[in-house]
């Protein structure tokens, strides 16, 4: 399976092919609409190829250009958790939990002295729903069907947290990271440490080959063996 990024290693946006067109998994910052344009065109993929947005969870960095990539694209449905869409219609991200590290912690105060510590994006209007799809026990099979993967429930970096198998990868969001400042294959922000823990379970269980994570470059699914003690180790600091 050909897998295309139309992000960068800040933020990923991976975008692979179903029989009707495209998927894309998530979107970059508010800002990155234009570049990720850009980058499918690079790629002979146009905004009329994509049929899903399948979003990890309701973070800045994941749907930031979300609003605008559906207002300007009335064939795209986004399909999300059913803990989403309230996070949406605020537009902004939860600041349950905390910093899983003093790395992290100092790596989220440089953010906030760079005037993106409120963590805001432009919030979906309750008008919106029906271009979504709220993944529930009821629907899960046929989704995964649209979707050619399966759908995975890995919260712990947030309640709304989503990862989606395809073949013998998966892409998990955030629910782990690869690259400064995380440490451990551990993304900077937990919200719930045990359910965070628990997710890795569930990526060992499936047992492929790769992880994509949202931020840095793909990764040995093997890492998360090497590593998954440490969070039992982690002490969260919050943003004040």
């Amino acid at each position: 399976m050909k897998i295309y990024n139309a992000g960068n290693r800040v933020m990923n946006t991976y975008l692979y092919q179903i029989k009707d067109g495209f998927v894309m998994i998530d979107t970059g910052y508010e800002n990155n609409y234009t570049n990720c344009t850009l980058s499918m065109k690079r790629k002979g993929i146009s905004w009329s190829n994509i049929k899903y947005i399948f979003l990890t969870h309701a973070h800045d960095d994941h749907a930031g250009f979300l609003k605008e990539a559906l207002d300007k694209h009335p064939n795209i449905t986004c399909i999300i958790s059913e803990k989403a869409f309230s996070v949406l219609l605020r537009g902004q991200n939860s600041f349950d939990g905390g910093c899983s590290s003093r790395l992290a912690l100092f790596f989220c105060c440089i953010m906030k002295l760079l005037g993106n510590g409120k963590h805001l994006f432009p919030a979906i209007d309750e008008t919106y729903k029906k271009r979504f799809i709220e993944i529930t026990k009821d629907n899960v099979s046929e989704i995964e069907t649209l979707l050619s993967g399966k759908i995975l429930f890995t919260p712990g970096h947030t309640a709304d947290s989503i990862s989606l198998k395809v073949k013998n990868q998966i892409f998990c969001g955030d629910a782990a990271m690869n690259g400064l400042p995380s440490l451990h294959r551990i993304t900077i922000w937990v919200e719930n440490k045990k359910e965070f823990e628990n997710s890795w379970k569930v990526f060992l269980d499936e047992n492929v080959d790769y992880i994509y994570p949202a931020h840095g470059h793909r990764f040995k699914s093997n890492d998360l063996y090497k590593f998954k003690t440490e969070i039992s180790k982690l002490k969260l600091y919050p943003l004040k």
